[in-house]
């Protein structure tokens, strides 16, 4: 059995953004949650394809200046998370690696078996506390794909705004008024 030919050692404090850009290209997410290393293996083509249709689904309906991102990471208290879709401010600044929350409107995470409990509880956690408007968490259904819709509530946790099944289209406010419909997106 080959052994890995990347060696590394873990800082001698928590994890920093800056420690991330040693790390091996792998297809490997890294994210830091409070100072601690996530490893999240690479997802396959169905998750990437889903992902795929969500963002061009959003970037069809956004206003000119809006920008919609697949895997750009975003500041969160303590620490850096990676959402696979990220929807940016026309204000906010071009060419950074690192999103700061203000300059985000939504974050859409695709769930994975290998990223559930961080999808359902960890990440929604942090971006409220970061302030990020509206959150999607997509599962696949049996029938298809199921957006969880959330908005930030006044004590900073996201309460939830409903769910969007394949074959129920709805009109949405978030992050602009469009149509969600997830019966166009692979099943």
């Amino acid at each position: 059995m080959a052994q890995p030919t990347y060696g590394w050692q873990p800082p001698g404090r928590g994890w920093r953004e800056e420690d991330l850009r040693d790390l091996p290209e792998n297809g490997n997410r890294y994210e830091i949650i409070d100072g601690s290393l996530h490893v999240t293996p690479p997802t396959g083509p169905d998750h990437h394809e889903l992902a795929d249709d969500i963002r061009m689904a959003l970037r069809q309906a956004a206003a000119p200046g809006w920008r919609v991102i697949r895997e750009i990471g975003v500041r969160v208290p303590g620490g850096n998370l990676i959402p696979d879709v990220t929807v940016l401010r026309p204000t906010a600044p071009r060419e950074r690696m690192w999103a700061e929350p203000v300059d985000v409107a939504l974050v859409v995470e695709v769930e994975s078996p290998s990223s559930r409990r961080h999808d359902r509880f960890t990440k929604p956690a942090l971006y409220a506390e970061a302030g990020i408007p509206a959150y999607w968490r997509v599962e696949r259904g049996d029938f298809g794909p199921v957006v969880y819709r959330y908005e930030l509530a006044k004590d900073d946790h996201y309460r939830l705004l409903g769910t969007v099944g394949p074959d129920d289209p709805v009109e949405v406010a978030e992050p602009w008024p469009m149509t969600l419909d997830p019966g166009r997106w692979p099943r």
